[in-house]
């Protein structure tokens, strides 16, 4: 019998939610809990999975999804999530199948985008998509950070208070979505984001620890800052050697942003602050009277995208300067591919396709790490990325293209 790439039906979800949990190197048993969470947000039409001799040996599913790009505008995205393939078929065009159905199916929606988190970096490039957004990780050595822990009371006239989970799923959507409209690479959160992530929603596979939250009021009382964190007890010699572990971590103004890592920093009987993924220019280094105090765990590339609609896309951002391109964008799935012509202004952009001769050219997954501004494009074509085909193209993209800070997305899927 041929293996078979199809859609999950509802009496198919235990059986692939167990093909989910092999992928991932989990236990395969799956609680009646977890298939009912997971059965709720079920979209059979985008749930897929490749099934041989009564066992499900691949798994795919993607779902709606807005992107922040640059300029604040939010834009239909396609979150590819839950990709495995079992040890025991690969090298079998599995993959292939579903990646290649589901793209379709986006673009033919009218996605601009596909986006994904790459568990390992290899695989994705050969379907055009691209890493996107970067992440940092600091743990704060804090006796040494030289932050004064009698001065935590913040200093700009906002206050620090401890919230209770409920006033985290109250206030929490409406900060995120302020937050994220000035973040490019920010995703949205659907509500049961926030269920989980306050407890409200609680699965035998996550064993829950309850968190500490707290958030941070300006001076007029609009909250503008939320961490969530988690704390171990940790004791040697009768000296305490806490770790605090940040969970979340978002504020709309440097004030805030500032109160939060200061509060943290100033918990009785924490040593350690683990900052979990960051944005890689993240400001909290420089919040510290000694920046070597926060010291680098680990950096790398976190959300990957997949142009489905170059035109589109091009001009749903904003741009810092004027001027006029035209890419050749070179791609073998035929979704996105073709010769643009880039026309853009601080006051907007036009896209459309053209006939002209090409400035520049590129892979299509080339486009991922200039879209939002993580990498330089000057530094691609060095590496051999991006090919220059008119003197001074390179330096025009740059002025286009270049952002004030580099994107983030603090969110997995």
């Amino acid at each position: 019998m041929s293996i078979q790439v199809r859609t999950v039906g509802d009496d198919d979800i235990p059986g692939w939610l167990s093909a989910v949990g092999g992928g991932f190197l989990r236990p395969p048993e799956i609680s009646k809990e977890d298939i009912e969470f997971r059965r709720a947000a079920f979209d059979p039409e985008r749930t897929q999975g490749a099934y041989d001799n009564g066992r499900w040996v691949a798994t795919f599913r993607s779902f709606e999804q807005r992107l922040t790009v640059v300029g604040g505008a939010r834009v239909r995205a396609n979150a590819v999530t839950t990709v495995t393939v079992a040890a025991t078929h690969r090298r079998r065009g599995l993959l292939s199948r579903m990646m290649t159905t589901d793209l379709k199916a986006a673009k033919e929606r009218g996605d601009m985008v596909a986006t994904l988190i790459a568990a390992e970096y290899p695989i994705y490039g050969r379907f055009g998509f691209g890493p996107a957004t970067s992440a940092t990780e600091w743990a704060v050595d804090v006796p040494r950070a030289g932050l004064d822990p009698r001065h935590s009371v913040p200093a700009c006239g906002g206050r620090v208070d401890f919230a209770s989970p409920e006033e985290v799923r109250e206030v929490g959507p409406g900060l995120h979505d302020r937050w994220s409209a000035r973040r490019p690479g920010a995703v949205s959160r659907e509500d049961r984001w926030w269920e989980r992530a306050t407890g409200a929603i609680r699965l035998p596979s996550n064993p829950w620890t309850e968190p500490f939250h707290a958030v941070y009021r300006s001076a007029d009382g609009e909250v503008q800052g939320l961490v969530t964190y988690r704390v171990n007890d940790n004791w040697e010699g009768k000296r305490p050697k806490n770790t605090a572990t940040v969970d979340q971590l978002i504020a709309t103004t440097v004030d805030a942003e500032r109160a939060l890592w200061q509060f943290l920093c100033s918990i009785d009987w924490v040593v350690t602050v683990q900052t979990g993924p960051r944005a890689p220019d993240d400001l909290l280094p420089h919040f510290l009277g000694d920046p070597r105090a926060a010291a680098v765990q680990s950096s790398s590339d976190l959300m990957w995208l997949r142009p489905l609609d170059v035109p589109r896309l091009l001009e749903a951002r904003t741009y810092a300067a004027s001027g006029e391109l035209v890419l050749e964008v070179e791609d073998p799935a035929g979704l996105a591919g073709g010769r643009f012509l880039l026309d853009a202004t601080p006051e907007g952009a036009r896209c459309v396709p053209t006939t002209r001769t090409a400035d520049l050219t590129l892979p299509v997954g080339e486009l991922a790490p200039l879209y939002l501004g993580d990498d330089s494009i000057v530094r691609r074509a060095d590496l051999g990325h991006v090919r220059e085909e008119r003197a001074g193209a390179l330096s025009t993209a740059d002025g286009l293209l270049r952002t004030g800070r580099r994107p983030w997305c603090p969110d997995m899927f």
